[in-house]
C-alpha cells in the first residue's frame, strides 16, 4: 500500500483539508499506517497532479484561506483498482524482537525497561481503541457504511490487548530468569502432560 491509497481511503469519508487529513491519520489510519504531516502534504500534491483529487479554495476571514480536497472520479477508480488487488501481510521489523533473539548475550535490565515501556504504550493504545469504539459504536453495531471501521477498531483492540499480554508474559519470564531460574515456564507455567 502506498500513502496515496491511504489518503484516497480517508477522503471517501468526506472532503478534508491537508490539516484535517493529518489529524485523521493521527487518530485513525495512523494506528496502522504511519505518515507525518509533511509526507501527507507532499502526497496531496502528487495526487492532484495525477488527477485523483481536486482542491477547492475556501476563503476565510481573519485566517489564511484553506484548500479542501475531494476525490475525483479518477481517484475513486484508482482506489477501487488498488482495493481489488490482493493485500500482502505486513512484515515485522522490530529491534526489540531482535534483542530477544540475542537474550543470552545482552543485559536484561535495559531490555526489561524497554518491555515495560512497550507494555504501557500498548495499554494506552488499547484504551484509545476502547474509547473510540464506545464513542462511535456504543452498541457494538454499525450501519453498512461504517462496518469496515467497526471491524478495523475491533481488530486493533485485539492486537493491542494481545501485544500487552505478551509484554506481561515476557516480563514475567525475564523476572524468573533474573531470579536465577534454570528453566523458565512457558504458557503461564501450564504444560500439557502427554504421558
Amino acid at each position: 500500500m502506498a500513502l496515496g491509497d491511504a489518503i484516497l481511503a480517508c477522503l471517501t469519508e468526506h472532503p478534508m483539508t491537508g490539516y484535517e487529513l493529518a489529524k485523521t491519520f493521527d487518530s485513525s489510519i495512523g494506528f496502522f499506517w504511519k505518515a507525518d504531516h509533511q509526507q501527507i502534504y507532499r502526497e496531496l500534491s502528487r495526487l492532484r497532479d495525477r488527477g485523483h483529487i481536486q482542491g477547492r479554495e475556501v476563503v476565510q476571514s481573519g485566517k489564511p484561506n484553506k484548500l479542501v480536497y475531494t476525490l475525483t472520479p479518477e481517484g475513486r477508480a484508482a482506489l477501487r483498482h488498488w482495493a481489488a488487488r490482493p493485500s500482502s501481510p505486513s512484515s515485522i521489523k522490530d529491534d526489540l524482537l531482535v534483542r530477544l533473539y540475542a537474550l543470552d548475550s545482552i543485559d536484561i535490565d535495559p531490555l526489561r525497561d524497554d518491555l515495560m515501556a512497550r507494555l504501557e504504550h500498548h495499554r494506552d493504545r488499547c484504551s484509545r481503541y476502547e474509547r473510540i469504539l464506545n464513542k462511535r459504536f456504543p452498541h457494538g453495531v454499525a450501519p453498512p457504511a461504517d462496518l469496515g471501521k467497526l471491524l478495523l477498531l475491533r481488530m486493533g483492540l485485539r492486537h493491542e490487548r494481545n501485544v500487552a499480554d505478551w509484554c506481561e508474559e515476557a516480563l514475567d519470564m525475564l523476572s524468573a530468569l533474573s531470579h536465577g531460574a534454570n528453566v523458565v515456564p512457558i504458557d503461564g507455567g501450564q504444560r500439557e502432560n502427554n504421558g
